[in-house]
């Protein structure tokens, strides 16, 4: 049973991936792009959990942790470019 929810699981965040990656290269506007881009991130950890879970390693759930890091410090400094035109103050 759960090998058929991670395939499922599989298709679903691949297509979510395929349908953020569409809105990051033709979103109408720059928070578009960067609301597109921090679904990637998110999309990316749920793909990476995925795969730790099905090869029951925990070496995937690690590198999850580190892109959902890396992806909230990219966001915020995107945002904060997009808000003053400058990330340092």
């Amino acid at each position: 049973m759960l090998n058929l929810a991670l395939i499922i699981a599989f298709a679903l965040v691949a297509a979510a991936l395929a349908l953020s990656l569409y809105r990051l290269l033709r979103g109408p506007s720059a928070p578009d792009r960067i609301l597109a881009l921090d679904t990637l991130y998110i999309n990316s950890i749920a793909l990476l959990v995925l795969l730790g879970i099905q090869l029951a390693s925990p070496l995937y759930f690690e590198a999850a942790l580190l892109i959902a890091l890396m992806g909230f410090v990219g966001t915020v400094a995107l945002c904060k470019y997009l808000l003053r035109g400058d990330i340092i103050e």
